[in-house]
């Protein structure tokens, strides 16, 4: 198996900056996606539960665009999950990584990521997937304004007509798309691996980049495989009506999780944590603390 080294880094929290990088085929994505697809099958209503929120926010969307006759941003909006999922999924990387390890893995488990010693630089690289995602809206904003001035579209079958009948529309499809695979390049390139690797190791921030485009570099056509694959699972989990997503997204957070385990190799001096006693049983007395079980911790 051929493995890159990197350049020795300081690091935060003690982790080593000899971080390997393995060289990966097709197979490996779609054994990630089995291991995804078991980790689903294994904790489904707490994935579902983590993930409700995706068809959720995806239909008070298709709502607020019918309702607000901004109908262009609506592909737009749908296509920009592929900007954030990597940092949305962080619950269920942690959710498969206890189950990795034999620990119980229950929705709040999902928690445990806000006490990670590496949680600030998660959410720093979280925020810059946000602003990549709101700027990707902006400009496909302005992409239509260009094509098809300010004027509204009146209806769906009017926005539809517009775009798929017309040399503008035509256009639009064109260009639209080029712009936004641009951006999924970005984001897949700067994240494929990023936040498994600053949960699992601790890696700050700018390391779990690096690690991520080396990734990419090594292994550019599976790296464009699984691009594509989540692209094709998000336009199909969106159909109808975002619901699918409910399915979709848990079962690609579980997949990345195992793809990092196949791309990144783990460290020779893994960080030590805490381990966390079982919780035992709840009465009805500990009502409404029982609800909130990770208070319980110490």
């Amino acid at each position: 198996m051929t493995t890159v080294y990197a350049r020795p880094q300081l690091q935060l929290f003690g982790v080593s900056s000899a971080i390997v990088v393995r060289k990966i085929g097709l197979s490996d994505l779609l054994d990630a996606l089995r291991l995804g697809w078991e980790d689903f099958k294994a904790i489904p209503t707490h994935a579902v539960v983590l993930c409700v929120i995706y068809p959720i926010i995806g239909l008070v969307l298709f709502r607020l665009v019918i309702g607000y006759s901004v109908l262009p941003l609506l592909f737009p909006l749908a296509a920009g999950f592929t900007l954030i999922g990597p940092f949305a999924a962080l619950g269920l990387y942690e959710l498969s990584r206890r189950r990795e390890r034999g620990e119980d893995a229950a929705a709040w488990h999902a928690m445990h990521v806000l006490s990670a010693p590496s949680f600030g630089a998660i959410l720093g690289l979280g925020t810059f997937l946000f602003a990549l995602f709101a700027t990707w809206i902006t400009v496909a904003d302005a992409i239509y304004i260009a094509t098809f001035g300010n004027a509204p579209a009146a209806t769906i079958p009017d926005f539809a007509r517009r775009v798929l009948t017309t040399p503008e529309g035509w256009s639009l499809i064109i260009i639209g798309c080029g712009v936004g695979f641009l951006f999924a390049v970005i984001a897949l390139c700067i994240s494929v691996v990023s936040f498994p690797l600053m949960l699992d190791q601790h890696a700050t921030a700018i390391d779990a980049i690096r690690t991520s485009l080396r990734a990419v570099m090594k292994n550019p056509i599976a790296m464009a495989a699984w691009g594509l694959i989540v692209a094709v699972l998000l336009v199909v989990g969106s159909l109808p009506f975002f619901i699918g997503l409910a399915v979709v997204l848990p079962v690609l957070g579980h997949a990345t999780w195992h793809l990092y385990r196949k791309v990144v190799e783990p460290g020779p001096n893994p960080p030590q944590e805490q381990p966390r006693p079982p919780i035992g049983h709840r009465y009805a007395a500990d009502f409404p603390a029982s609800l909130f079980p990770w208070s319980h911790e110490r």
